[in-house]
């Protein structure tokens, strides 16, 4: 299993839950030092987790994450597309850099993300693809537009690769609400977060 986002919020606790099943597992990040504190945090607790810088920007860092889980295990079963940033703002704002920040990680990175690991899944003839939403794509809201944009496509995306697939790839999307998470201090406006 590959997981982005893995060092916070719903990226992390997916990683430590499944330790607990014995799920063997790459987690991918931007920062080391807190991907080195969940990965031994997981060892801790006797289950195997390996951890690799991974900027989900970069196809690169994406296609690295894949193969570093398959050089280590054999096989991928399941990619998790997690890492997301929200910049929350009204849309007349014109915050560009914020749009240009969440489209590239919230659904370049998803998109990146799947790329890198369908081959994979192809040859194995079995993969599962888990693309992390939110219910925010679902009921829109002021000063969420754009991040309730991403997400919609990123919804559409997951409903699309469904109909697609012959069944020996799966695809699921999860939309949570609200979650107390880190991805609150991407918001860059104190009194908006």
């Amino acid at each position: 299993m590959a997981i982005t986002g893995a060092i916070s919020g719903v990226g992390k606790a997916i990683a430590v839950e499944l330790a607990k099943y014995g799920a063997k597992k790459v987690l991918g990040a931007r920062t080391e030092a807190s991907l080195i504190e969940v990965a031994q945090h997981i060892r801790e607790s006797g289950a195997e987790a390996m951890k690799l810088v991974t900027d989900v920007n970069k196809k690169e860092d994406l296609l690295q994450l894949v193969h570093s889980a398959v050089d280590a295990y054999g096989r991928l079963d399941v990619m998790i597309n997690n890492a997301g940033v929200a910049h929350i703002s009204r849309i007349d704002e014109l915050d560009v850099d914020g749009w240009e920040d969440m489209i590239d990680t919230n659904l370049k990175g998803v998109l990146y993300g799947m790329a890198a690991a369908m081959p994979v899944f192809k040859r194995q003839q079995s993969g599962h693809m888990i693309n992390i939403i939110s219910t925010s794509g679902l009921r829109i809201v002021p000063t969420q537009g754009v991040y309730a944009s991403n997400k919609n496509a990123v919804r559409t995306l997951t409903e699309a690769f469904r109909q697609e697939s012959d069944g020996n790839i799966r695809i699921t999307g999860i939309s949570p609400g609200y979650v107390k998470t880190n991805l609150v201090n991407t918001v860059k406006d104190e009194v908006k977060r």
